[in-house]
């Protein structure tokens, strides 16, 4: 019986399964949109459904009239609201957004706030909205200490506590950065509403904008960018660091397999346990852009396709995955002024159908 099921689906041309295999890809903004510059982009499922992004542009990376703008695709639609400038500070550029969707339905804007002419010069702000990114608060600062950046969504441990990825640049230049740029975390207690540091993550060259998965109550692994400059190489990895006390202390970073041009990645835990891990698979190129998959929680990752690719950059990808199980990745393009979205289930990646 099993035998003529299979049959039967190898020859639907219109088999759900064979759909399933797409990835789809979208074109949300581009240049025409406010904020010529758009880099990078952050995106959440509310929970009415809807997904909304949010980013930063303006005249370019470093440019003094950068903003926060927010979009929402409502459920049902496939046309995103125009943009709407949901965070700008007078006189000093704006930057990474993060925007997260917490439990308890707050919707948190997390960005970097600009104080001088590089990144190293930078503080976190934050925004929330009651009201699911209709409206949102006044700003406050997050963190004082000057070089203080965020990148990559939160998640909540299975303790309750939110687990909000950190970096700390130095350096002082816009080509590379300092041995001493390192990643850290930032934990919330939702009952006490306290904020507390872990340790800062080391590495011989620096590295920065981890992304971390929880595999158990104690074990969480982060795969984090490597620092430095942007010069060509032969040795450009990536980094990784875990933590065995549940996410309070860190080991130092070291070099996986997973080649890194010295660009942003991210990491997930997907709903039935997997970890799907979305990079530049080049040490020297933003190209191609790749997804891999662990089902083994990161002991092997055989599953690897590559999402975008050619003679263009895909850069600073971001992945959800929505509660229908599609997971959803954005990133920017043709010269960071364009916003991308790819759609698919994970078997576009591991090639398994489920059981017939």
């Amino acid at each position: 019986m099993k035998r003529i099921i299979l049959y039967l689906f190898l020859m639907s041309g219109i088999s759900a399964f064979a759909q399933s295999y797409n990835i789809a890809t979208y074109r949300v903004f581009g240049p025409e949109h406010p904020g010529q510059y758009k880099h990078p982009a952050a995106i959440t499922q509310l929970q009415n459904g809807d997904l909304y992004i949010a980013y930063y542009g303006g005249s370019g990376e470093y440019g003094d009239d950068t903003a926060v703008y927010g979009s929402h695709l409502p459920v049902g639609k496939t046309q995103w609201t125009p943009p709407e400038i949901i965070a700008n500070t007078p006189n000093r550029g704006e930057g990474n957004p993060v925007v997260w969707q917490a439990p308890d339905g707050k919707v948190w804007l997390f960005y970097v706030n600009r104080y001088g002419d590089t990144w190293s010069n930078a503080r976190v702000k934050v925004k929330i909205s009651e009201d699911g990114a209709e409206s949102w608060s006044d700003s406050f600062m997050l963190n004082f200490q000057e070089g203080t950046m965020v990148r990559g969504q939160p998640i909540v441990l299975n303790n309750g506590d939110y687990l909000l990825p950190m970096y700390y640049e130095t350096g002082g230049d816009r080509e590379k950065t300092a041995a001493t740029t390192s990643s850290y975390f930032m934990r919330y207690n939702p009952k006490t509403k306290e904020w507390t540091e872990t340790n800062r993550i080391k590495s011989p060259t620096g590295n920065l904008q981890a992304q971390v998965v929880q595999i158990s109550d104690d074990y969480l692994v982060a795969y984090i960018r490597r620092a430095g400059d942007f010069l060509p190489t032969d040795h450009g990895y990536m980094l990784r660091s875990e933590s065995r006390d549940g996410g309070y202390t860190w080991s130092d970073a070291v070099e996986t397999e997973f080649k890194n041009p010295n660009s942003a990645v991210d990491f997930i835990k997907l709903q039935n346990g997997h970890l799907l891990l979305v990079y530049n698979d080049n040490m020297n190129d933003r190209t191609p852009l790749t997804v891999a998959v662990s089902t083994d929680n990161d002991k092997t990752w055989p599953h690897k396709r590559d999402i975008a690719g050619g003679d263009n950059s895909f850069a600073y990808p971001y992945a959800i995955q929505t509660k229908d199980g599609k997971i959803h990745i954005i990133y920017t393009t043709n010269r960071r002024t364009t916003i991308m979205h790819a759609v698919f289930d994970e078997y576009a990646i591991i090639g398994t159908p489920p059981e017939l």
